[in-house]
């Protein structure tokens, strides 16, 4: 029986979350799968990444783009459509963005896990107002932002079959995509933590995150502190020092 070519998709590799995760997950059922992506950046990544055949696009070779990204915004759907896809059976992608919009052979099975559909393009108000953008960008970005839901409705039509990681998400895929998602949990490396049932649980709630301004961190502090709940935070991150700030303010009212 012929072997079946499978190739891994992912948007960037440039930082370390739980998107990346889910990567080396799939690297774990494909060991032999190619993983095509726009950017990489070993520094970045878990060190496993350097085990994998990793193919990136033109955009590889741009001054700066592997610390800035965000610049190089109408670059991204161009470099996954010129990914050479030919011969393989399926095409398994990790996308919150661009990895999606690859194009594949009539023969070719396009599975798409799909982590959200994009942030920025569909909850642009509250993503722009959260970043801080400078008067530039937010002038620029309009413009560019309505090209881009057009290109992100077309290329989910490529998929065949979505995968979303939460019953949000898979709503979300149906409101703005028109498509059906099965709903299946990212995987948790178990062996990490450690269970003792000798340890009584205690009453607090827990975030595990990276601080990004996306991820609304400040919404959970906030809420825990107005109904005066224990709120436990684990996570690193760029928006740790303004998430420490509310922390603070929250707590001298």
């Amino acid at each position: 029986m012929k072997k079946m070519k499978v190739a891994l998709v992912h948007d960037y590799l440039n930082q370390m979350g739980g998107a990346e995760r889910v990567v080396l997950a799939f690297h774990e059922l494909f060991p032999d799968a190619p993983l095509y992506t726009s950017i990489y950046d070993p520094q970045r990544v878990d060190p496993a990444f350097q085990k994998i055949d990793i193919r990136t696009s033109f955009m590889q070779k741009m001054p700066l783009v592997k610390k800035h990204h965000q610049p190089f915004l109408p670059f991204y759907p161009f470099a996954m459509e010129r990914l050479d896809l030919r011969g393989y059976d399926l095409v398994l992608s990790s996308s919150s963005a661009f990895g999606k919009g690859v194009i594949t052979k009539p023969e070719t099975m396009h599975i798409c896990y799909c982590h959200t559909p994009m942030r920025w393009c569909w909850n642009y108000d509250e993503y722009v107002e959260r970043e801080q953008l400078g008067k530039l960008s937010r002038s620029i970005l309009p413009f560019l932002i309505t090209g881009m839901r057009v290109w992100d409705q077309t290329s989910a039509m490529r998929v065949d079959h979505f995968i979303a990681n939460s019953p949000i998400v898979a709503q979300r895929i149906e409101k703005y995509y028109r498509r059906e998602a099965v709903v299946i949990p990212p995987p948790v490396e178990a062996s990490r933590f450690i269970f003792d049932p000798t340890i009584q649980p205690e009453d607090y709630y827990l975030i595990v995150s990276r601080f990004m301004p996306y991820k609304r961190i400040d919404l959970a502090i906030s809420a825990c502190n107005t109904l005066q709940l224990p709120l436990v935070i684990i996570g690193s991150g760029r928006d740790e020092t303004h998430e420490i700030k509310i922390m603070w303010c929250q707590e001298q009212k």
